[in-house]
């Protein structure tokens, strides 16, 4: 918490009301460009007001509520507009600021936007493991993230042997590990020695997050005060070589458990604050701690909130160090490395990864991060190959050296819309930093379980948005691939949640934040779906109207596809007693009615009197619906259905 420096920053003029930036026209490198003869591009046509757009509009919803048609309300707490305009940026007053200039909000650098390829390496054999990095460093790679998970491989001969002819000052060096982190710096710095390295430019991490490890595990395997004291040996212990970071703040954590763009700055801020606080208190200087803090967040599938949110990130990061009198601006500059979230991966038409994680790594480097990891498409479910290993890097590649993203300093600076979203989400994941400090800190907040709570309410409210399909999972809660069985491919232990505690004899225990991913619930329906002794089979009885039942019909098989059923499709029946002959012929276990709102009266009866025990359901939300439902007819489904549920109640009606 920033105690004596909390009052000064609340009222810190930068923040909240004046969190912004100067008009584009004040700063030449947003000016308008002029042709060779100075006059400005459209000067021969007459400017149009925001008025007369709004006018225009107006007209053209005839009457509709501009707010409830055209406003977005983000789950982040605030609305977008469905237009901006040059007078949008008049209040912000960081737009004449530049990159490489405090607050950093342009980026960290001033004449390029280079940034980390990283690809993660699982040690388990140190020799196995250099050679594979090795590998990695001719096909592009800069930046190496070791894993152990035997801390008794952390040696110093283990860490010379992992490290032989890494030799590059060009190359980051990440380390994870859940024990020995004293051990492996000290290895570390005596094998940097040994290697004559120049300390100075030696560039990477540890990822020690003990306050995260808590967040997540809802334990820590000592007492809060030894956690912070063995912080601060790690801190003073790398002071010697400047640019090693051995402090992880994972706020890619709320990004994982269904969290805001806003909750994951906000409680990302919150924690750097606290880590702050909690050493400066044991004596160690601003300037240290904050030299040795990284900040490892997600980067979701809302492209340009995403590329906001790194931008808002370094701006409050930036204040915050600041107001802790850190001695010069340079430790002041947030240490980002961005990972593309696990939330919205499935391991249904697993493909679709490669789509999301290539416009999260667009976000993430148009953002300006340091360094970025791009997971494999298929490491949910099991053990990437070299074959998703190489599309990761290249998903990277392709950024860097067909599209040329690192040679050009916050491209959307400018923007009008970016601009805005960047100062929405400044504002507020500051009342959040703000909130939490009042409640004490991050630890404080965490302990009462505030944290927990607003993490939990935005995650309950977006798996609902995915089980009525408000949000959309491409290929799992719409438009799934109804032929693919994934199950033969699974390796089941990649879906078993990590336990909460690495440790019997916890000192301290909180309510964690639970980790989880969009998909689960649906991807659940299909693996019960393969499990089954027999893949339900859905007919759609198609009747009357011909563009009614054809329409319908598309969405009800879209529909049941989403729990892997079997669906057999039809052009039309001239009765409904041929349709219901067929479906007994294909030996249907649902059969869907797809006709018209007009014609169910009197078919829905007629199907459902001669499908005896077969269920029937119809496609649609029928003015006759209460009518058909005191006939016995229960089952609807339609734009306004609860997917999720629906397809639950199916599984228990059908699956055997």
């Amino acid at each position: 918490m920033l105690k004596n420096n909390q009052k000064s920053l609340k009222y810190c003029g930068y923040f909240v009301e004046t969190l912004n930036f100067a008009t584009l026209e004040k700063t030449n490198s947003y000016n308008i460009m002029a042709n060779k003869t100075n006059q400005l591009l459209f000067s021969d046509f007459p400017p149009v007001s925001t008025k007369e757009w709004m006018d225009k509009i107006t007209a053209d919803l005839k009457g509709a509520d501009f707010d409830k048609k055209l406003v977005w309300r983000t789950n982040e707490g605030f609305s977008v507009q469905p237009f901006y305009r040059a007078e949008d940026l008049e209040s912000l007053k960081y737009l004449e600021t530049q990159p490489g200039e405090f607050p950093y909000l342009r980026g960290n650098n001033a004449t390029s936007n280079k940034w980390f390829i990283r690809q993660e390496i699982a040690v388990t054999d140190v020799k196995a493991a250099n050679e594979k990095a090795l590998v990695l460093l001719t096909k592009g790679v800069d930046s190496l993230g070791f894993s152990f998970e035997d801390d008794s491989l952390i040696s110093e001969d283990n860490i010379e042997a992992l490290l032989k002819n890494i030799i590059s000052d060009d190359v980051e060096l990440n380390f994870v590990t859940r024990h020995g982190n004293r051990k492996l710096v000290e290895a570390l710095i005596a094998v940097f020695g040994k290697m004559n390295r120049d300390l100075s430019k030696v560039k990477g991490s540890i990822n020690f997050d003990p306050m995260g490890s808590l967040t997540v595990k809802g334990k820590m395997c000592t007492e809060l005060e030894k956690a912070m004291a063995n912080t601060k040996e790690l801190a003073e212990l790398s002071a010697i070589v400047p640019q090693f970071r051995t402090i992880g703040v994972n706020a890619k954590n709320f990004n994982n458990a269904g969290g805001t763009c806003v909750q994951e700055l906000g409680f990302a801020l919150a924690m750097g604050s606290e880590y702050i606080s909690q050493l400066t208190e044991l004596g160690v200087s601003v300037d240290l701690v904050a030299s040795k803090i990284k900040f490892n967040f997600g980067v979701g599938g809302n492209y340009f909130m995403e590329i906001a949110k790194f931008r808002a990130a370094r701006l409050l990061w930036s204040k915050i160090v600041k107001e802790f009198k850190a001695a010069g601006n340079e430790v002041c500059k947030m240490q980002i490395h961005a990972e593309t979230s696990n939330w919205n991966k499935t391991i249904f038409d697993p493909n679709v990864n490669m789509l999301r994680t290539q416009t999260e790594a667009m976000s993430a480097s148009l953002g300006g991060v340091a360094s970025l990891t791009v997971t494999p498409y298929d490491t949910l479910y099991k053990e990437s190959d070299e074959f998703s290993e190489r599309i990761a890097r290249n998903q990277q590649l392709l950024l860097k050296e067909e599209s040329h993203f690192d040679q050009i300093v916050d491209p959307s600076a400018g923007s009008y819309y970016i601009e805005n979203l960047t100062d929405s989400i400044a504002s507020e994941a500051w009342k959040l930093f703000l909130a939490v400090e009042e409640k004490g800190g991050y630890l404080a907040a965490l302990k009462e379980g505030f944290v927990q709570a607003e993490i939990k309410a935005t995650a309950e409210k977006r798996r609902q948005a995915i089980a009525t399909r408000r949000e959309n999972l491409l290929g799992t809660n719409q438009f799934p691939n109804i032929t693919e069985v994934i199950s033969s491919k699974i390796d089941a232990s990649k879906l078993e949640k990590a336990a909460k505690s690495c440790c019997t004899d916890c000192k301290v225990e909180v309510e964690p934040i639970e980790l989880f991913r969009g998909a689960e619930d649906f991807e659940a329906l299909r693996l019960a779906t393969e499990k089954a002794a027999k893949r339900p089979k859905v007919f759609m009885l198609t009747y009357g109207n011909l563009a009614m039942r054809l329409a319908r019909s598309q969405f009800s098989g879209n529909f049941f596809g989403c729990a892997g059923y079997e669906i057999i499709d039809n052009l039309g029946f001239k009765t409904i007693e041929e349709g219901v002959e067929a479906a007994k012929a294909k030996g249907a276990d649902i059969v869907v009615l797809c006709s018209s709102d007009e014609e169910y009266a009197e078919a829905a009866p007629k199907a459902f009197e001669l499908l005896g025990d077969t269920p029937l359901v119809i496609a649609g939300a029928p003015a006759c619906a209460d009518e058909l439902k005191a006939k016995g007819i229960t089952h609807f489904v339609n734009v306004r259905s609860n997917v999720l549920e629906t397809l639950q109640g199916f599984n228990k009606l059908v699956l055997r």
